[in-house]
C-alpha cells in the first residue's frame, strides 16, 4: 500500500496540480510579484512541469489592462464634455483641473486607512473625477455668466464662489454621505465596497476646498477677461454721439 493522489485533474491532456492560498495584510500585486522573484531563484521545474498564476491575481490583471484603456477614455470624454459646455478649451483647462485635485484626496483617504489600489478603487476614481467636474462646471459657468453681465471681472469671480458656495458643498456633502456605510462596511463584500467608498469621500472632501479656492484663483490668473461695465457705457456714448452728429 502507497499513498497517492486522491484526485488527478487535467487541463489541455497535461495534469494539473492547484495550490492555493489566502492573502490578509496585504495587496495582491504586491505579493504575487514577491513570490514569483523567489520561485524564479529557488525553484528548477523539472522538464515538462510550468507554472501558472490564477485566481484573483488573474482577474487583477486583466482588470487592469481594461482601466488602462477605460480610464484615459474616460478623462478623454469628460474634457470634450467640458470643452462642448463651455466652448473653449482654456476654460475646460480650468474646470478640468479638478480632477486631479480630487485624485490626490483618494490617494491621500486610501494612505490614511492603509487600502491597498483595487479595481473598486479604480471604479471611485472614475466616479470621483464626474462630480468634482460637475462641482467646477457649476462654479464657472455662473462666473462667466456674471462676466457677460457687465460686472467686473475680480468682483464676478469673487461672488461666484461666494454664491456656488452651498450648491458645491451640497452636492459633495449628498455624494460622499451616500457612502459611508460603505467605507464602515465590515460584512460580505466589505472588500469591494471600502475602497471605492474610500476613494470618493476623499476626493470629494479635497475637490469640494480645493474647488473653491483654486479655480477662483485659476480663473483670475489664467481667464478670459471680458470688458467691464464702464467700458460698455462708454461705447453706448459714444455710439448716441455718433449717430447724433449724423
Amino acid at each position: 500500500m502507497t499513498d497517492g493522489p486522491n484526485q488527478i485533474s487535467r487541463e489541455n491532456g497535461k495534469r494539473r496540480v492547484v495550490v492555493t492560498a489566502n492573502v490578509r495584510g496585504r495587496d495582491i500585486a504586491s505579493l504575487i510579484a514577491e513570490v514569483q522573484e523567489k520561485v524564479s531563484q529557488k525553484v528548477q521545474l523539472p522538464a515538462g512541469y510550468w507554472l501558472g498564476w490564477g485566481g484573483q491575481f488573474e482577474n487583477l490583471a486583466a482588470a487592469r489592462q481594461r482601466l488602462m484603456i477605460v480610464v484615459p477614455g474616460c478623462f478623454v470624454l469628460i474634457f470634450l464634455l467640458l470643452y462642448t459646455a463651455l466652448g473653449s478649451p482654456r476654460d475646460a483647462l480650468l474646470v478640468f483641473s479638478a480632477v486631479p485635485l480630487a485624485l490626490t484626496g483618494g490617494v491621500t483617504a486610501l494612505w490614511l486607512r492603509d487600502m491597498p489600489f483595487s479595481v473598486s478603487a479604480a471604479v471611485g476614481f472614475i466616479a470621483l473625477s464626474g462630480v468634482a467636474v460637475l462641482n467646477g462646471l457649476v462654479m464657472l459657468t455662473f462666473i462667466k455668466q456674471l462676466i457677460a453681465e457687465g460686472i467686473p471681472f475680480l468682483r464676478a469671480i469673487y461672488q461666484g464662489a461666494v454664491t456656488r458656495l452651498r450648491p458645491v458643498v451640497m452636492t459633495a456633502l449628498v455624494a460622499s454621505l451616500g457612502f459611508v456605510p460603505m467605507a464602515l462596511a465590515t460584512g460580505t463584500g466589505a472588500e469591494v465596497q471600502k475602497p471605492l467608498a474610500t476613494v470618493v469621500i476623499g476626493g470629494l472632501i479635497s475637490a469640494t476646498l480645493l474647488t473653491l479656492l483654486v479655480l477662483p484663483a485659476l480663473y483670475v490668473r489664467f481667464g478670459q477677461r471680458r470688458p467691464t461695465a464702464n467700458v460698455i457705457t462708454l461705447s453706448k456714448q459714444n455710439l448716441h454721439r455718433s449717430t447724433a452728429i449724423e
